[in-house]
C-alpha cells in the first residue's frame, strides 16, 4: 500500500534535531520566560533560543529554495512543529508567524517581490531576522470575508496618494505577532491585510501590504499579557498616515484568498502543536501513574479508571497525529490548496488535545495545578488553540461549511486526496446573519 506512516532516515535525523534543540537549547528557558510578568521581556528572553532556531533552518525553513528556504514539505515541518511545541508552543508560534507573514508573498508575490523580501529573510548573518504577521483587529475578523462595505470586516483603510505613488494607512490592529521585533521598534518587516476599498466588501476589497521596520506612521503599544503562550508577542498597532510605496502592495482585491491560504497552510501546524502539548502532558501523567500510589498498596496505574483513561488518551493523541499528518500531506500535494482538511485537523485536534491535558490532569489530582509540576502550564497552553493559533474556530469551520457546500463537492475527496479547488464562492457562508439578511 501507499500509506507509510514509517518515518524516512532523514526524517528520524531531522526529528532528532528538533528533539536536541528543544530540550538543549528552549526548555533551559523557557520556565524562567514564561514566569516573566512582562510580555516583551519574556519575548526577549528567547532570543538565543530564536538565533539556533534561525541557523538550523526551524525559523524560515519553509520558504522557497529558490528565494533562501529550504523548501521544506508540511509534513517535514510536523516533524519539527511537534517536537518544539513539546516544551513551548508559544516559541513555536513565533517561527510559524514567520510563514504566515512571508509564505503569502511566495504565493501572491511578484517575481521582484519575492527575490528582494524573501530573499533578504533568509540571509540575515545575526540570525534575528523575524516576520510580523498582522490581520487581527479590535472588532475582531473571524468575518474578514464579510460581503458589507466599511465598516464592516476589515477596518483598517488604505487612501491610495495616486501623486505619490503611496499608500496611506489609518487604524488599529490589535493581536497580531511578532510585529513590534525584538525591541518594540518594528519587526524586520510586517504583512498587513487593509482595506484597500471602502466600497467593496471582503472578497473583492482587501490587499496586503509590506511595512519595512522604521516606516514613520506606526506606533507600538505594549504587548498584550496572555495566560499561555507567553513567549508569543502580541501586538496593538496604531496607525497614522503611514505611508507605503505601492511597490509593497500585493494581492490587492485577494487578501481575503491570502487570509484563507495562509490559516490553511498553518491549519495542520496548529493541529500538531496541540499534539504536542498533549504528548508532553501524556508521558508526565503515564510516569507519575507507574510511581504515585495515592496511599494505596500500588500504584494507581493498576486502578481500572486510570488505566482506562490513559488508554483514551493515548489514543486520541495518536489519531491526532495522524489527522494533522493527513492534512500536511494532502498540502503537499497542492501547494498548500487544502482549505477543507487543513482546517478540520486544526478544528479537531484543537478542540480534542485541550480537553486531553485536562484529562491527564484528572490522572494526577490535586497535584496537577501546583506549578512545581508542568500540567498547569500545558493547561494554559492547551487552552490557547481553540481560540487562537491559525484561526478561530468559527473562521475554521466556516471555512469547511464553505468547500462541503459547494455544488461539485464531492464527499469523499479527502479520503482519496482528490484536489478541491477553493473558490471564492466558498467564502463569507455565515458572514451574513438570518436577522441582518432580513
Amino acid at each position: 500500500m501507499a500509506i507509510d506512516f514509517t518515518l524516512t532516515s532523514e526524517q528520524k535525523n531531522l526529528q532528532k534535531t528538533a528533539r536536541e534543540f528543544s530540550q538543549e537549547v528552549l526548555k533551559p528557558i523557557v520556565a524562567k520566560a514564561d514566569a516573566e510578568p512582562d510580555p516583551q521581556k519574556a519575548f526577549e528572553m528567547v532570543k538565543p533560543a530564536y538565533v539556533q532556531a534561525y541557523k538550523l533552518g526551524f525559523a524560515l525553513g519553509f520558504l522557497p529554495e529558490k528565494y533562501g528556504g529550504s523548501g521544506v514539505t508540511n509534513v517535514d515541518l510536523q516533524i519539527v512543529a511537534e517536537e518544539v511545541c513539546a516544551v513551548d508552543p508559544g516559541f513555536a508560534c513565533i517561527l510559524l508567524v514567520n510563514g504566515l507573514a512571508l509564505m503569502p508573498l511566495a504565493w501572491y508575490g511578484t517575481e521582484e517581490q519575492k527575490r528582494k523580501w524573501l530573499g533578504e529573510a533568509t540571509s540575515d548573518p545575526t540570525g534575528l531576522y523575524i516576520a510580523g504577521y498582522n490581520v487581527s483587529e479590535p472588532q475582531g475578523t473571524a468575518n474578514f470575508d464579510n460581503p458589507g462595505r466599511h465598516p464592516v470586516g476589515m477596518s483598517v483603510t488604505v487612501e491610495y496618494d495616486k501623486g505619490r505613488g503611496e499608500y496611506v494607512l489609518n487604524g488599529t490592529k490589535y493581536w497580531p505577532s511578532s510585529s513590534a521585533g525584538w525591541d518594540m521598534k518594528g519587526a524586520n518587516v510586517n504583512m498587513f491585510l487593509v482595506r484597500t476599498d471602502k466600497n467593496k466588501g471582503g472578497k473583492e476589497g482587501l490587499g496586503a501590504l509590506l511595512i519595512p521596520r522604521g516606516t514613520p506612521g506606526m506606533t507600538f503599544k505594549k504587548p498584550l499579557d496572555k495566560i499561555g503562550h507567553r513567549l508569543n508577542q502580541n501586538n496593538w498597532i496604531e496607525f497614522e498616515n503611514c505611508r507605503v510605496p505601492a511597490e509593497n502592495a500585493f494581492a490587492v482585491g485577494n487578501g481575503d484568498l491570502i487570509v484563507s491560504k495562509a490559516f490553511t497552510w498553518s491549519g495542520p501546524v496548529a493541529a500538531i502543536a496541540a499534539v504536542g502539548v498533549a504528548r508532553s502532558a501524556y508521558e508526565f501523567a503515564l510516569e507519575w501513574s507507574k510511581s504515585f500510589t495515592g496511599a494505596g498498596d500500588k500504584p494507581i496505574i493498576h486502578h481500572q479508571a486510570v488505566g482506562y483513561m490513559l488508554a483514551d488518551i493515548a489514543m486520541r493523541i495518536e489519531a491526532c497525529r495522524y489527522l494533522s499528518w493527513k492534512a500536511a500531506h494532502y498540502l503537499d500535494l497542492y501547494d498548500s490548496e487544502g482549505q477543507a482538511i487543513g482546517a478540520m485537523s486544526k478544528i479537531f485536534a484543537s478542540e480534542l488535545m485541550f480537553d486531553t491535558v485536562f484529562k491527564c490532569m484528572q490522572v494526577v489530582g490535586v497535584n496537577a495545578v501546583n506549578k512545581e509540576h508542568p500540567l498547569e502550564k500545558l493547561l494554559r497552553e492547551a487552552v490557547i488553540f481553540p481560540l487562537y493559533d491559525a484561526g478561530t474556530m468559527g473562521m475554521q469551520r466556516r471555512k469547511v461549511w464553505g468547500v462541503m457546500a459547494d455544488p461539485s463537492f464531492d464527499p469523499r475527496a479527502f479520503m482519496d486526496c482528490r484536489f478541491v479547488p477553493f473558490k471564492k464562492s466558498m467564502e463569507g457562508w455565515g458572514t451574513v446573519t438570518a436577522n441582518a439578511a432580513a
